[in-house]
């Protein structure tokens, strides 16, 4: 993540009425308190708490994240002519280290670009500057019932998360103006310095290595390109997701800078379970009650699969209790890079016992009991023989 202009400008601590020394707790119970005072909807048309609602957004943002947070207190410590400030391209030589060259640029090569003739394409240090650079990735989680991640569902995602400024379109300019081509630097965001031998490359200081400069500030994105705001993000999930999993839809992040492509939409998957049916992989699961006479003497059982069409499934005489039989292609259905694949339905028989018998059924088990008992000391007789 490369750092923000803002942060060398706006101090977030005082925006959340906090100090550095402030606990992660502390700052989250900060914004919760200040968000729910100037949330847009307790004031309706009031434009300054809006104002103040999305600085307080855009504090949290930041300091409610603790990588983010660290790196903020990095820049800060820095200061403008370390990051990328008004003073950008004073260090000696007109070179300047700033944390994006190493973080969200091209990392150590493109340092050394720069020290030594503008990433190694020779004297005339025709580098990028800072170039397009790719949005951040968003996480989001989705609740679905175990029907709907069985079949696949389409669906609508409501999140709170940088997107393209819906005034300006991402371009940061007043609506009705434009940004214009740097002059300092003609568009290619750096200026050479020639030192002899070497010829340095620094991000120009006017544009910020942008390229561009905007002179009418949108009012909404403070010239940024991006606001944070709640979106809705409308998608396909495929059949067969699993409970905790995580879909990736690619390019639905937060917009990228300078042109950049936009991060990915992270969604991890919560499955909720179902009243009868559970899951083994690609296989559904379910539990069958089965009378003691169909278990002892085989049976055809009616079973109802997950979408509620009926199958038979034939258990033979002498069936035990929690014995695991197999419905073909019954289970779940996914589609992989090998092509569709299909699971089965596992069927586990529970033979139930009655809690109570009348006169006919108790006198057929006595019957049995003693049947059993008389094959039993027939079999120990004919032993003893």
């Amino acid at each position: 993540m490369s750092p923000q202009r803002e942060w060398f400008e706006k101090d977030y601590y005082a925006t959340l009425g906090v100090t550095k020394a402030s606990t992660d707790k502390e700052i989250k119970k900060a914004y919760r308190k200040l968000a729910g005072e100037l949330h847009p909807d307790k004031n309706p048309g009031n434009k300054v708490a809006e104002e103040k609602f999305k600085d307080v957004s855009a504090a949290y943002d930041v300091l409610g994240d603790p990588a983010k947070r660290k790196e903020y207190d990095e820049v800060r410590a820095i200061g403008p002519m370390g990051g990328g400030g008004a003073g950008r391209g004073g260090g000696p030589g007109g070179f300047s280290f700033n944390v994006g060259d190493m973080q969200g640029g091209g990392g150590l090569g493109d340092l050394l670009g720069n020290m030594f003739g503008g990433g190694g394409r020779g004297r005339s240090g025709s580098s990028a500057g800072v170039g397009p650079r790719r949005g951040g990735d968003v996480e989001a989680q989705l609740t679905v019932d175990f029907e709907d991640a069985v079949s696949g569902i389409e669906t609508s995602l409501y999140l709170t998360a940088d997107a393209s400024c819906s005034t300006c379109s991402g371009t940061g300019a007043k609506p009705g103006t434009a940004p214009k081509i740097c002059q300092n630097c003609g568009g290619r965001g750096v200026v050479d310095d020639n030192q002899g031998f070497f010829a340095m490359s620094s991000p120009c200081h006017v544009c910020q290595g942008s390229g561009s400069v905007i002179e009418y500030r949108c009012d909404t994105c403070r010239g940024t390109g991006i606001e944070r705001r709640p979106r809705e993000v409308k998608t396909r999930i495929p059949a067969g997701v699993k409970d905790g999993q995580t879909i990736k839809l690619k390019g639905r992040g937060s917009p990228g800078r300078n042109g950049g492509p936009a991060g990915d939409l992270l969604v991890r998957m919560k499955v909720m379970p179902h009243p009868r049916f559970g899951r083994n992989g690609d296989d559904l699961t379910v539990t069958v009650p089965v009378s003691f006479a169909d278990a002892a003497l085989g049976a055809d059982v009616e079973v109802t699969t997950l979408d509620g069409s009926p199958v038979t499934l034939r258990i033979k005489p002498g069936t035990q209790p929690g014995s695991r039989h197999r419905v073909k292609d019954k289970g779940i259905e996914r589609v992989t890079s090998s092509g569709t694949r299909r699971g089965h339905l596992i069927v586990t028989v529970d033979v139930v016992v009655p809690s109570e018998l009348n006169d006919a059924q108790r006198a057929a088990i006595e019957a049995f009991a003693a049947a059993s008992t008389v094959g039993a000391s027939d079999h120990t007789a004919g032993n003893a023989s």
